[in-house]
């Protein structure tokens, strides 16, 4: 399906893309240049890469707007440094949080499946951690009569409609996702846990005395895409899900285009699930009476973990 090519203005306004150097968050990074940001900063985990990405981006758009700044999702610490540099910035008004990964694999870092530290407790430790600065930025918008607000995009996938999430009635839903068990099942696991996290930080964040920074969650479609690098589905699937990809899939321009809708979004985004460049529904589990009380469940354990890493940290809801 052609999505709509996007049209905006970031003139003056900083905005961080994580594991921009390859594929969709190159494409978006790419745009947000294009559209006159002032700063664009690719987060990413190996800077060779992002200086390459750097190179081919200021080839096309104008230089001197690209950064490249080193964060590992795969270590907590990584994640404190990169935002604590973050925190220095004059201003923060776009954090699109692309990195993430797929695996079958079972392999732990910082004591968690690896795709549950990546893209759940990493995200949402950044996605914490700036809320801070973004509410500063923020202040700038209300000094100046500027309409908007920042914007946290955080990057989803239309799999959370598939996860059986089998550990939701577990006492301890991250200590039952520790283990190795329906690792096939994991990653689209790991993205409803994003969709049910969001909407709740949405709401708190909605809730409290502090400016709002908008909060939503992208699907970019199926697409060309470095997602796929680990080979995770075997010897016989990989070469087939390589081949639909080529055939089928969007190019990664294509679900740029998707990021750069949510990170313009108006604040009826906030909290809401994004695809093919439009407000949409997540699934039917999400919005149902079992699904809210889940929701909760899994923010009170996340937040605990959060606060286990960065002591203080719920503050910044």
């Amino acid at each position: 399906m052609p999505l709509p090519a996007p049209s905006a203005d970031f003139t003056g306004k900083t905005v961080i893309v994580t594991g921009a150097n390859v594929g969709i968050g190159l494409e978006a990074a790419r745009y947000f240049v294009r559209f006159n940001a002032s700063k664009v900063i690719l987060g990413c985990r190996d800077t060779s890469k992002g200086d390459k990405a750097k190179k081919d981006i200021e080839s096309q758009d104008k230089a001197g707007v690209v950064e490249v700044w080193h964060v590992n999702l795969s270590s907590f610490a990584s994640v404190q440094e990169f935002c604590r540099r973050a925190s220095q910035l004059d201003r923060l008004d776009i954090v699109v949080e692309n990195a993430g990964m797929l695996a079958t694999r079972y392999e732990t870092f910082e004591g968690y499946e690896r795709q549950i530290t990546v893209n759940v407790i990493s995200t949402y430790l950044m996605a914490v951690l700036l809320l801070p600065i973004m509410r500063r930025t923020m202040s700038m918008y209300q000094e100046k009569s500027l309409p908007g607000a920042p914007h946290i995009v955080i990057v989803g996938s239309n799999g959370h409609f598939y996860a059986k999430f089998e550990q939701r009635n577990e006492p301890s839903i991250f200590e039952a996702l520790r283990g190795d068990s329906y690792m096939f099942r994991r990653h689209h696991t790991s993205k409803l846990l994003s969709v049910l996290v969001s909407r709740e930080l949405a709401d708190r964040m909605s809730s409290s005395a502090k400016p709002t920074v908008v909060l939503n969650v992208v699907d970019p479609g199926f697409c060309q895409s470095e997602l796929l690098r680990e080979k995770a589905f075997g010897p016989i699937i990989n070469p087939v899900m390589a081949i639909l990809q080529k055939v089928f899939a969007r190019t990664a321009e294509m679900g740029a285009r998707t990021y750069i809708m949510a990170a313009c979004a108006g604040p009826e985004s906030h909290g809401r699930y994004l695809e093919d460049c439009e407000l949409s529904t997540p699934s039917p589990f999400v919005e149902t009476e079992e699904g809210k009380k889940i929701q909760r469940k899994v923010f009170d354990e996340l937040l605990t973990i959060l606060e286990g890493i960065a002591p203080g940290i719920s503050n910044n809801i």
